[in-house]
């Protein structure tokens, strides 16, 4: 199971708290230092189900200050591929992938649902 985080996220904190509480062993990855590639973003986000935007970190400064809820509609998947995988800070955290599911952001109860069964 790989734990994809920022260690200075509070979300990611509690995420890791609940793995930690739960027993679950992972390894884990600083998404500012080894920020996931193109190719791993388009394989988790189609095992995600989940729409690209959701891979993006909406409420973060370099989100803003990039203007991209005006740029991300008239761009390609191929495109936000390549933008994502240019800096983690861009990047939903915490990801979670696992061998039957790739978790976006943390919900308590979706993890315990997915993870836990």
């Amino acid at each position: 199971m790989l734990f994809v985080e920022y260690p200075r996220c509070t979300t990611c904190k509690k995420a890791k708290k609940w793995l930690d509480d739960n027993h679950i062993s992972y390894t884990d990855r600083h998404i500012k230092e080894d920020n996931p590639t193109a190719e791993e973003l388009k394989e988790w986000h189609a095992r995600s189900g989940l729409p690209l935007k959701r891979f993006f970190n909406t409420s973060g400064n370099l989100y803003k200050e990039m203007g991209l809820k005006d740029k991300l509609p008239s761009m390609s998947e191929e495109e936000q591929y390549e933008l994502l995988a240019t800096d983690g800070m861009l990047v939903k955290r915490p990801i979670l992938v696992t061998e039957n599911v790739v978790l976006v952001g943390f919900k308590e109860a979706e993890w315990s649902d997915k993870v836990l069964g």
